[in-house]
């Protein structure tokens, strides 16, 4: 039992977003920085490696993905039981320390590999970081605002993301490639630690004691869960990862197909920033969607759209359809995103939440790792239209995937209770 689970709390804990208002404007906020430290690489790393590295091989450009997604994803896997033992709070702040260094290398990187070295830091912030605004927004919210909270938690680091992203393709364009698009890195890190210290309270008095007979979950049992033996776990698992080969894709080779069809870094942070934009402004709503109509039509419909946008950034040529191609992967990443989060979340008891989490965001965030290293051997061996139209497949397939094993299992009761209820009333 972490620090914290009761320390803090006087009589029954007052769950959701509206008794928790001031704790939960303040992780919206962290998460904007958190979001906000990714933002900056979306636009201009791949060409950063090409053009200021010498770095050729579309492989090797993004390896930086894949470093980012690899510490990310082992981070994710350990944070969540971490952070039963120690504390939600003390595991944020870790985070942050391990995000502090990594503006300041990538201002000073002598060579590619310590971009490497930063990416690898910076997932490590990620992992830490990201997973811990999640959970004590889950922990703040309770069962019944779930996908809402995480639409709002998932929204506010997007909208960061997108910010940052069409920022430093601006700078970049204005002052070139490297350090100058950097140095906002430096503000960001210092303003997410600050809060954090300063101003964040544990949350993990908020979720209710285990009982007495129950069997605590071990990471080992969970891990089993989430990747094979839970046919619904599963589902999500694997939507997880190839959503996540999606945003690889989009951060690591879109640029470079752009770049070498004659797009300015100006117009390139404008696709950069597109996509993660639709996908922030629309995550609330779908969250909540989800939390009425359930989990299953958002995350099968989601992927399937991803899966036709990847396809028209290959098929299609020119600004304008590259533009409709992005803001269309953004909704469909929308619809699955906070959805497949509070899937898992809904598919266990509160007490094993934060561990099967935790399992849930290694396998999504491994994705990346396949997405840029797969991607990027494709595209040496065939061309750039060839690596993006087989991630569009797999994509497909995975949509497809969910929508059979999770029939049965969905949160579309819900929406039946609340219908229900509304009749009653009248």
């Amino acid at each position: 039992m972490g620090p914290g689970r009761h320390s803090e709390a006087v009589g029954p804990p007052a769950l959701g977003i509206g008794a928790n208002a001031g704790q939960f404007a303040l992780l919206v906020a962290i998460s904007a920085f958190v979001g906000a430290m990714v933002g900056l690489e979306r636009s201009v790393m791949p060409l950063l490696a090409r053009d200021e590295f010498g770095v050729q091989s579309a492989t090797a450009a993004v390896s930086f993905v894949a470093s980012f997604g690899a510490a990310k994803a082992v981070t994710n896997l350990f944070a969540g039981a971490i952070s039963e033992r120690l504390g939600r709070r003390r595991v944020l702040i870790a985070g942050w320390l391990a995000g502090v260094p990594v503006p300041a290398i990538l201002i000073w990187a002598p060579s590619w590999d310590w971009v490497i070295a930063a990416n690898l830091l910076l997932g490590l912030n990620q992992g830490l970081a990201w997973s811990m605004t999640v959970n004590m927004k889950l922990d703040l919210a309770g069962p019944k605002q779930r996908g809402l909270a995480l639409g709002l938690n998932e929204s506010a680091g997007y909208l960061a993301v997108a910010a940052t992203a069409y920022l430093s393709g601006v700078i970049a364009d204005e002052y070139g490639l490297g350090p100058e698009p950097f140095y906002l890195g430096l503000a960001f890190a210092a303003c997410g630690l600050a809060l954090s210290v300063l101003f964040v309270r544990d949350t993990g008095h908020l979720v209710p004691t285990r009982p007495a007979a129950g069997p605590q979950l071990s990471l080992a049992s969970a891990f089993r869960d989430a990747s094979w033996r839970r046919r619904d776990l599963f589902a999500l698992s694997q939507a997880g990862f190839v959503n996540n080969m999606n945003d690889a894709l989009a951060w690591g080779i879109f640029p470079l197909l752009f770049a070498a069809r004659g797009l300015s870094l100006e117009r390139i942070g404008v696709l950069a920033a597109v996509y993660p934009l639709v996908w922030a402004l629309l995550q609330v709503g779908t969250g909540w969607a989800s939390d009425l109509f359930g989990r299953r039509p958002l995350i099968a419909g989601g992927m399937l759209l991803q899966a036709g946008a990847i396809t028209l950034v290959a098929a299609a040529g020119g600004f304008t359809w590259w533009l409709a191609a992005v803001a269309l992967l953004g909704a469909g990443t929308a619809m699955v995103y906070p959805t497949l989060l509070a899937g898992v979340s809904d598919a266990v008891p509160e007490q094993d939440r934060a561990t099967t989490l935790g399992v849930y965001r290694f396998w999504r965030d491994a994705g990346a790792i396949a997405g840029a290293l797969t991607a990027g051997a494709v595209a040496d061996l065939l061309d750039f239209e060839a690596a993006i139209l087989g991630v569009a497949t797999l994509t497909a397939l995975s949509g497809a995937i969910a929508a059979a094993a999770l029939r049965g299992s969905d949160n579309s009761k819900r929406m039946r209770t609340l219908i229900v209820a509304t009749v009653e009333r009248r």
